[in-house]
């Protein structure tokens, strides 16, 4: 298969949650060792603390004493030591990368775009928020310009096919689609593209697939492991 050139080539490689097949998912340490194996994009979820704090963790609950307890209704200083905040993750691994972040709760929108704008204001033309409900996701463009809108979805929910879901991603000013790998092809990468919309795919973990994918050309990729995903796209050209 030749490969399809994608709109950002190299396309990015964003470690999922951090390295996390080589340390404890969404902490400083997976973050910063992600980008020491050559990830050029971390991704992770954003959780709203009580007290207003976007935290990075998956699942968006914590142990408080022997319960598990939503993230939103602890205190940042109640949560463990090992989930991050979006400042402290700014703060231990600077800015020089794209940062894809899963918006499970909604409502953290506007505190996450403050703090990039505070600690890392170079950051937000490179910070992708990421969120199912792509009408939601429309009305975030009002609050920056520069940071990407991304509808995290799956082919099967685009019950009006993906030629209308791309024509209303542009005219609402989202920028990219992310689904899972299996969802995709080079038709539909080519399909997003001649919208100028991003096509990103999720859950690459084995060689053969991310080599696969990336010569469908989109335009990044997610994966638990970082060095086979920088070792595919050297294989494929698309890497440093």
């Amino acid at each position: 298969m030749v490969r399809l050139l994608p709109l950002i080539d190299p396309p990015i490689a964003f470690a999922h949650r951090g390295a996390r097949a080589h340390e404890p998912e969404n902490t400083l340490a997976a973050f910063k060792l992600a980008l020491k194996l050559g990830a050029t994009g971390l991704e992770s979820d954003v959780w709203l603390t009580a007290d207003g704090e976007p935290v990075l963790d998956h699942d968006g609950v914590a142990k408080s004493g022997i319960r598990r307890v939503p993230i939103g209704r602890l205190r940042r200083d109640q949560l463990p030591a090992h989930i991050p905040t979006l400042g402290e993750l700014l703060e231990a691994c600077g800015h020089d990368y794209h940062l894809s972040l899963d918006l499970k709760d909604g409502a953290a929108v506007e505190a996450v775009i403050a703090v990039v704008r505070t600690g890392a204001p170079a950051l937000l033309p490179r910070l992708w928020l990421c969120h199912p409900d792509w009408r939601q996701i429309a009305s975030w463009r009002s609050l920056d310009g520069d940071v990407k809108l991304v509808d995290s979805t799956r082919l099967a929910r685009m019950k009006e096919g993906p030629e209308r879901r791309a024509a209303a991603l542009m005219e609402a000013r989202i920028d990219a689609v992310n689904m899972h790998h299996t969802d995709w092809s080079g038709g539909l990468t080519t399909l997003f593209h001649r919208f100028g919309r991003f096509a990103l795919a999720w859950d690459l973990q084995h060689d053969r697939v991310l080599r696969n994918v990336l010569r469908m050309g989109v335009d990044g990729v997610f994966s638990d492991w970082v060095d086979r995903m920088v070792d595919a796209m050297r294989a494929e050209g698309g890497g440093p």
